[in-house]
């Protein structure tokens, strides 16, 4: 088999048929939470003073639980999957919600949401690693007996 070509081509004996690719791709992607992810979040959970903002302290719960998750996700990343899945809806709804409107009002450059989207914006790479036929035979579909 072609070198350029094997990344792209499953092997049914491991990752259950799912490409190299893929598996890599999701590897990288659970590696960038715990680097990049992690330390902003837990930094802001453990530096934090005075009374909380009830919801502000569970969006930083959840930003330091899910990168912290991500670790299994390097070792068994099929696993791991439904946290990517996870991670895809929360970033999608947000650039819907949150991130659409400020841009289509002209607003969202230079605004405290334009970072934030802009990070938000690699979420279709991110969905480009996600093996989606593995996701619906395993997630979605009954179980086989």
């Amino acid at each position: 088999m072609n070198v350029l070509a094997r990344p792209f081509v499953s092997d049914p004996r491991r990752h259950e048929g799912v490409r190299p690719f893929h598996i890599w791709g999701l590897r990288l992607f659970y590696l960038l939470m715990l680097v990049m992810v992690a330390p902003a979040a837990w930094g802001a959970l453990l530096r934090h003073q005075g009374p909380w903002d009830p919801t502000h302290a569970v969006a930083l719960c959840v930003w330091a639980t899910y990168p912290a998750l991500a670790l299994f996700g390097l070792l068994r990343p099929l696993r791991w999957l439904p946290l990517m899945v996870f991670t895809i809806g929360y970033k999608t709804l947000w650039l819907a919600f949150v991130a659409w409107p400020l841009w289509n009002a002209g607003t969202l450059a230079g605004s405290d949401a334009g970072e934030t989207a802009f990070a938000f914006a690699f979420v279709p790479v991110l969905a480009a690693v996600v093996p989606w036929g593995y996701v619906w035979r395993e997630f979605v579909l009954p179980a086989r007996h």
